[in-house]
């Protein structure tokens, strides 16, 4: 299932597919912004699928590496999937989705209904 953009609640939103290229650095984002090249994306939906472990232990600066380049270049960030078992493991991640999830720039949802719930109100 390729990448595909919608509107969704007035943003345009790109819905990565779940069984694209691993999100796994720097250069990862760098290459997903690539294809982005020219169009009015504002929001970029990663599902958990496509981020790997390192993403959810935050010492390894993988999650602010990420969302921080993709932030440069003015995209805001949604992590949709279940990380029950990421935040369990650390407290430093459940306090980071919780301070994340209060703002208008990344967000981390369980599902695409929790996403349109949450766009529905930012729009």
């Amino acid at each position: 299932m390729p990448d595909v953009v919608q509107t969704r609640h007035g943003a345009t939103v790109l819905m990565c597919a779940p069984d694209g290229p691993p999100i796994a650095d720097e250069q990862s984002a760098v290459d997903l912004i690539g294809t982005l090249w020219g169009q009015d994306v504002q929001w970029l939906v990663l599902p958990v699928a496509r981020l790997t472990e390192d993403f959810f232990v935050l010492r390894t600066r993988v999650a602010g590496a990420v969302v921080q380049k993709l932030q440069q270049y003015g995209f805001r960030v949604v992590v949709v999937g279940d990380i029950a078992r990421h935040v369990e493991a650390s407290t430093a991640l459940r306090d980071f989705v919780y301070e994340s999830n209060k703002g208008r720039q990344l967000w981390f949802v369980a599902d695409e209904a929790e996403l349109d719930a949450r766009l529905s109100v930012a729009a």
